[in-house]
């Protein structure tokens, strides 16, 4: 009887200590994500994704991830997104948790004096459409791309 009872403890011993290598083998194999942080918000629409132990970011617009964007990748990766609210995580051997991220517009619109005229230059992250006035009236009008230019004239 006493054997059985010391047999029975050791086997109930060796399934706990299992159990607690098993779940720390699960924590060690989930991606650890460095960065962007969680909701995060910013103007700068190139962003550094850095994580270990995952070969894949998932990004998208929605929380269940219906329609992600997939990116294989073997270490950090910088990605250009437009402005807007972003859903990713990392997936490996197990997936990472889920972070959020937005990219806010910016409107950034200069002039730059070019040769004795003037030139508009979209300094922000959206495409913009510019009237032009002179003197109070409509000259016309321009879409201006990002890190794009127009002339206006002397």
């Amino acid at each position: 009887m006493i054997k059985r009872k010391h047999i029975l403890a050791i086997d109930f011993i060796i399934v706990v200590v299992s159990l607690f290598v098993l779940i720390g083998m699960i924590g060690y194999a989930r991606p650890l994500v460095i960065s962007p942080l969680n909701d995060l918000v910013t103007t700068n629409g190139s962003v550094l994704f850095s994580f270990e132990k995952g070969n894949l970011i998932l990004i998208d617009d929605n929380l269940d991830f219906s329609s992600p964007t997939r990116i294989n990748v073997e270490d950090n990766i910088l990605i250009n997104l437009k402005p807007g609210v972003y859903y990713w995580k990392v997936e490996g051997v197990l997936s990472s948790e889920i972070r959020r991220l937005t990219i806010n517009s910016e409107v950034n619109l200069r002039l730059r004096l070019s040769n004795e005229s003037y030139e508009v230059v979209n300094g922000g992250n959206v495409v913009l459409n510019v009237d032009y006035y002179e003197e109070g009236k409509f000259v016309g009008n321009e879409t201006l791309g990002v890190d794009k230019s127009e002339f206006l004239g002397k």
